[in-house]
């Protein structure tokens, strides 16, 4: 089992930054790919990004490309994302999931709560 817990979510003005971060516990943080998603009032949850077990390589979706970078620290067991130039389109609720990757695909079997991020116009 992997226990996850966000926080850095809030209110933040259109162009600003936020920073969020997602703290493991349990299993070994640094064998799991590490992602953000969100998800918007009346919307499915989607994927935002993520990063590799080492932390080399990252993938974004194209609405957050250039804005948001995902960084993780295995020292701490933290990830982070690192949301910058914030639309109100961004507003969500952001989770971060530990990942199980193969030649494939990416399962994700453990979750964070969420926290709220909201951005004002």
């Amino acid at each position: 089992q992997v226990q996850l817990v966000e926080s850095g979510g809030g209110l933040v003005q259109a162009g600003g930054s936020l920073r969020l971060s997602c703290v493991a516990s349990g299993r070994t943080f640094s064998r799991y790919t590490m992602g953000w998603f969100r998800q918007a009032p009346g919307k499915e949850r989607e994927f935002v990004g993520e990063v590799s077990v080492e932390g080399v390589y990252t993938t974004y979706i194209d609405s957050v490309k250039g804005r948001f970078a995902i960084s993780r620290d295995n020292a701490k067991d933290t990830v982070y994302l690192q949301m910058d130039s914030v639309k109100p389109e961004d507003t969500a609720v952001y989770y971060c999931a530990a990942g199980l990757r193969s030649i494939t695909t990416t399962t994700w079997p453990y979750w964070g709560q969420g926290t709220q991020v909201t951005v004002s116009s």
